[in-house]
């Protein structure tokens, strides 16, 4: 089930809709690096924006973007036995 949560980005609302566990993530990771949810999002949404080509299209959806980022910051965690 997905959770949907309202942001704002550079001054403006927008919803986005991720499953739980993915906004936990998000949360650790906001938290890990002192900065609001926003701003976290807005600086992976920033990112997903610079890597598109000439033609101004964005290679993925903000929110595919936010489950990539989330996940790369599970993966980066040493694994425990």
């Amino acid at each position: 089930m997905l959770a949907k949560r309202s942001l704002t980005l550079h001054g403006h609302r927008t919803s986005l809709a991720l499953e739980p566990e993915f906004w936990d993530v998000l949360e650790e990771m906001a938290e890990a690096e002192n900065v609001s949810l926003p701003a976290l999002v807005a600086r992976i949404d920033d990112a997903r924006e610079m890597e598109a080509d000439g033609s101004g299209d964005l290679p993925s959806s903000l929110s595919s973007a936010l489950r990539v980022a989330a996940l790369a910051h599970c993966r980066a965690k040493p694994r425990t036995a």
